[in-house]
């Protein structure tokens, strides 16, 4: 299975630098990317530190803008939009989750998981039963009135995860979601990610150094520096079904 045609692309990338800095001190962290993601695909992207791959992630996700470049969502030139219209962007068709889990220390799971609503400007009754189906659909009902320090690491993960799809985002970008887990709870949590793009259709674009955990994604983008050097797919491998070693892209 060939990178999706650009006609069929949800996320499309079209020669995309990215140079930080002016003079002899700049660098180029990406160094003209072409890079296509289809609706519905998991996208497992990985490299070595400066490769380039924490910069395509920041591009995608409207964090940071390239330098020179197209990018496009759902054929929407993102690069040519404004902060405040790349704040909606980020507000209802992305999520987000990463290796920090970024919860709110004394907010329980239900009002962390509320707050993307909260800023939307949703009405209380309806973020708290999307908050609670959100935390229903990541395996943590009953638990909607435990703090942070109350739940497992591998918790605060699902928690995390929760609140990134409360808003039925188009695409889940996910920072090295497993980083801060032991072996097992990262597997729990791959296997997560992977009922959540098969069941519910998100497109996840993940970021990660472990071979084991790119192995669940359908295809493995490889950056060495600043350039697209290995893009592959490959059969998905079972939620639940964990192995040692994976394909390392």
């Amino acid at each position: 299975m060939n990178a999706p045609a650009a006609s069929d692309a949800l996320i499309e990338l079209r020669g995309i630098t990215k140079t930080y800095g002016q003079g002899p001190a700049a660098f180029q962290a990406l160094r003209g990317i072409d890079l296509s993601i289809a609706a519905g695909e998991f996208v497992a992207v990985m490299g070595p530190s400066g490769s380039g791959k924490s910069t395509v992630m920041n591009i995608v996700g409207c964090l940071d803008t390239p330098t020179t470049g197209e990018y496009l969502f759902r054929g929407i030139h993102v690069e040519k939009l404004q902060r405040n219209q790349r704040a909606l962007l980020r507000r209802h068709s992305l999520g987000f989750v990463f290796q920090g889990f970024n919860l709110l220390a004394r907010t329980s799971a239900q009002e962390n998981v509320e707050l993307p609503l909260l800023y939307r400007g949703e009405e209380a009754a309806a973020r708290h039963a999307a908050a609670r189906a959100a935390l229903a659909q990541v395996g943590l009902a009953g638990w909607e009135s435990h703090t942070p320090a109350e739940l497992s690491g591998g918790q605060q993960q699902r928690v995390a995860i929760a609140r990134a799809i409360v808003t039925r985002p188009l695409v889940l970008l996910a920072d090295e979601p497993t980083g801060n887990l032991d072996s097992r709870r990262g597997h729990e949590i791959m296997d997560l990610l992977v009922q959540l793009n098969r069941e519910q259709g998100i497109t996840v674009v993940m970021v990660t150094h472990e071979a084991d955990m790119a192995a669940y994604a359908s295809r493995c983008v490889h950056f060495v520096d600043g350039l697209v050097d290995i893009d592959e797919s490959r059969a998905q491998r079972p939620a639940g079904v964990s192995r040692q070693e994976g394909p390392t892209c």
